[in-house]
């Protein structure tokens, strides 16, 4: 099978490899994630790292850049970083958190301040929520997450995934949009020059 779209083409890997790992639990997928969340300040450490990251992604759009996509017909700019948000109480509830922010359902605010503002409340909620109500052995409860029976503990790991991936698309179209993008693990391209440093050949 040739194809020359990409999007096509990344579209039709994902379907063929979820045909291909249907049949394997998801500890046979991904084994690296059922030993990272040990204890609630294991979650906390990762929790705040990577919101903090979040946080920095969101603060730099822009109102102008929001309808931004990266091809007619996906998702904008605004509809990714409100999925991030809404992703936070929709799957915590499944694990009997209660989440105190937007929902994915709530309509897509127009302001970029805004869709910051609701992803504070949700990521502020969630981390008050664990440290507040549950326990090391809290993590090691099962609940049924879409179809299967997951341990809390990998729950929340795929929940900070799942935020990195949206995160990482985001980056691309904020690119796009002519935003510059700010470094999460490291410097990013432009920043470079801000830390007295060549920026890496591209």
């Amino acid at each position: 099978m040739r194809l020359t779209n990409p999007f096509v083409a990344l579209t039709w890997f994902e379907k063929h490899l979820r045909e291909q790992v249907h049949t394997l639990s998801l500890e046979e997928t991904m084994p690296e994630l059922f030993d990272i969340i040990r204890s609630v300040q294991d979650f906390v450490a990762w929790w705040k790292n990577e919101s903090d990251g979040t946080r920095k992604i969101f603060a730099a759009l822009t109102d102008d850049s929001l309808k931004q996509e990266v091809i007619d017909g996906h998702r904008t700019l605004d509809r990714m970083a409100w999925h991030i948000v809404g992703s936070i109480p929709e799957m915590c509830g499944r694990m009997g958190l209660k989440i105190d922010s937007p929902t994915e359902n709530d309509p897509v605010p127009q302001s970029a301040k805004e869709i910051l503002d609701g992803y504070d409340r949700a990521a502020s909620s969630l981390l008050k929520e664990v440290q507040e109500n549950w326990t090391d052995e809290t993590l090691k409860q099962e609940d049924d997450m879409y179809g299967s029976t997951w341990k809390r503990g990998l729950s929340l790991a795929i929940l900070i995934h799942h935020e990195i991936h949206h995160r990482g698309q985001m980056t691309i179209l904020m690119r796009q949009a002519g935003i510059e993008v700010p470094g999460i693990y490291g410097p990013s391209y432009e920043e470079w020059e801000k830390y007295g440093m060549k920026q890496p050949a591209v």
